[in-house]
């Protein structure tokens, strides 16, 4: 398990995270830094424990309506998907009609030529 030091509102914590995930881990603390950082400008020294928790809660905030978001996409990709689903079948009923009529036009070609054919015989 690799560990990492990380920085939020002036104060160091040393953080345990997977292999390769460092990079990572910094930048997200460097984010929630910013948010504490934001607060701090907005309403000066209101204790540590506020601060981060005021950060948390903006931070769930975020999340809350990008995942609003994201359930509003899904919703929209479904709907895509089923408008090309029945956009396909519809051309493939098409298709299949029109292999029919062009198949059945074929056999009367088939049928006027032989007759043709056998009178002129």
């Amino acid at each position: 398990m690799a560990q990492v030091t990380v920085t939020i509102d002036g104060k160091t914590y040393r953080m345990a995270c997977d292999e390769g995930q460092e990079e990572h881990l910094i930048d997200l603390a460097e984010r929630f830094d910013r948010y504490v950082a934001h607060l701090k400008d907005s309403f000066g020294e209101i204790g540590d424990q506020r601060l981060t928790v005021m950060a948390g809660i903006m931070v769930m905030d975020e999340l809350s309506e990008l995942q609003k978001r994201v359930k509003g996409m899904e919703g929209e990709v479904g709907t895509l998907r089923k408008t090309r689903d029945d956009a396909l079948s519809k051309a493939d009923k098409n298709d299949a009609a029109l292999t029919g009529a062009l198949s059945m036009l074929a056999e009367r070609m088939e049928s006027l030529v032989a007759r043709l054919t056998a009178r002129n015989e």
